[in-house]
Order: structure tokens, then C-alpha cells, then sequence
């Protein structure tokens, strides 16, 4: 990957202060020196403890960082959650990045997709492409195991991070999205989070919460159940139930027809 990232003289980071994105500012530091920038968007679906993290990561890896605003809701349509909703957000988040960038005198733009995100359906990806970010550990076969391995041999504090996607990505498509429901999403699984839970999400399904685990963790769950209900219910969710099947990424995207992940996936 370093030889990769040699082939440019300064570079940004779309930075979340997740696992792919601190690994791969990790290495940038050691290609780039101090010619390198993180930037992170803070919104309505990224939690305040996530920017929180950030801000303390790109302390520890003694890199420059910068806070934008990039409000997903303000994009026209966005709130009516349709599929291709993660298009249009990455588009203006990519968008306004790479015109920081540019104006700074960065050559390229670097964001943290890994090499399990092609097998899934992300229309993030074709707004990265366009716009011309490079996903320097996608492209270098990285996957989320080898992160978490090579994390560990650099001591990140992120190497056993929970995966975290934003908060949008809870919502079944067509379920309108508010800040309200966003907000009270990032407060029950800050809480949860807080139990010792180190993989899990929470999905809205309107005033239920449907919670999956990994299966590791599924007893812990059942056993801890009423305080699951009373976090649930403080947040503003008036059901809980526990999904049988599981924790597993993109779970949203398991009753989207063929033909609209089709046209997301490239081919």
C-alpha cells in the first residue's frame, strides 16, 4: 500500500476516526510526514462520541485535522431514505473535501473503504469514483480482518473498534429519516455501548427497536434484557425485540431487488 501512496507528494483523508480510516492515516503518516490532512464531517448521523474519538485519534497520530459541516437531511430528498440515499450524501461530502483539498494544494483525496465494502451494495461508491477518490486499502486487497491484524502490530487503540456505519444506515429504505430519530438512535447505543456490547446495531423500525448481536454476545443480551428495554424506552422507542438471526452489516440492504443493487455495483 505505501507504494501506493508514494506516488503522490501530499494527500487527504476522508476521516471517521474508524478502524479502515485511522489504520490508513497511520500509514500515510509514515509516507506523508506532515503533508497530510484529516478531514472529518460531522452531521446529524455521525453520534458526538464518534467526533469525539476522531478528534482524539488525530491527536495520538500527531496529524493536522479539520471538522467540516456536512448535513446529509439538508440534501433535497435525502430524509425520504431512498436506496441510492448513500449516493447523494457521499457526493457532497466527497464534494466539499475535494474542494478543500484543492484549495489547500492537496494533489489527492484518500478515503477508508476496504476490500469486503465491494462485495456489498454501497452507491457511495460510484459518488467516489466520480468525483476521483482513491480507496488506497480496497485497492490493495486490505480487508477488515488484515486492518484489525495490522492494527494490532501498530498498537491502535482502534484494532478492536467496533465496525461503525452512520446512523442513516439503520433505517429501512422508505422510512422517512428526522434528526429526531437520529438522535435518539445514537443515545441508546451510546448507552448500550457502554454495557460492554463490542458489536451490535440498532435498528429503527419507527417506534420499534430491533437489536442484533453478534452471536457471541447473544446470551449477554437475553440476560441483560430489561436494561436493553429500559434504554430503548428512555430514548423513545416503545418496542424492542432482538433479532434471531443476528448482527451482520448491510442487513437493510437484504430486501433490495437485484436490479437496483446492479446499478450501484459496476458492472
Amino acid at each position: 500500500m505505501k507504494v501506493l501512496l508514494g506516488r503522490y507528494k501530499n494527500a487527504v483523508i476522508a476521516f471517521s476516526g474508524g478502524v479502515d480510516s485511522t489504520f490508513l492515516a497511520k500509514v500515510a503518516r509514515d509516507v506523508f510526514g506532515d503533508n497530510l490532512l484529516l478531514i472529518t464531517a460531522n452531521s446529524s448521523t455521525y453520534p458526538f462520541y464518534e467526533l469525539d474519538e476522531a478528534k482524539s485519534l488525530a491527536v495520538l497520530l500527531d496529524i493536522k485535522h479539520e471538522i467540516i459541516v456536512s448535513e446529509e437531511l439538508d440534501i433535497p430528498g435525502y430524509s425520504e431514505n431512498p436506496p441510492d440515499r448513500c449516493y447523494y450524501c457521499k457526493s457532497e461530502l466527497f464534494g466539499k473535501i475535494k474542494q478543500i483539498a484543492l484549495s489547500k494544494g492537496y494533489e489527492i483525496v484518500f478515503d477508508g473503504s476496504n476490500a469486503d465494502d465491494l462485495n456489498d451494495f454501497r452507491p457511495g461508491m460510484k459518488a467516489k469514483m466520480e468525483l476521483g477518490v482513491i480507496s488506497p486499502l480496497a485497492e490493495s486487497g486490505f480487508t477488515k480482518q488484515d486492518i484489525r491484524h495490522f492494527s494490532e502490530e501498530l498498537n491502535l487503540p482502534t484494532a478492536r473498534k467496533q465496525s461503525y456505519a452512520c446512523l442513516a444506515s439503520r433505517f429501512p429504505y422508505g422510512e422517512r429519516i428526522t434528526k429526531v430519530k437520529l438522535d435518539r438512535l445514537a443515545v441508546a447505543e451510546f448507552e448500550v455501548r457502554k454495557m460492554g456490547f463490542t458489536q451490535f446495531r440498532i435498528r429503527s423500525h419507527e417506534n420499534l427497536a430491533r437489536f442484533e448481536f453478534i452471536p457471541a454476545e447473544m446470551d449477554k443480551a437475553w440476560a441483560e434484557k430489561e436494561s436493553l428495554i429500559e434504554i430503548c424506552r428512555k430514548s423513545g422507542f416503545n418496542y424492542i425485540t432482538i433479532d434471531l438471526t443476528g448482527y451482520r452489516t448491510g442487513s437493510m440492504n437484504e430486501i433490495l431487488p437485484e436490479s437496483v443493487k446492479k446499478d450501484y455495483s459496476g458492472e
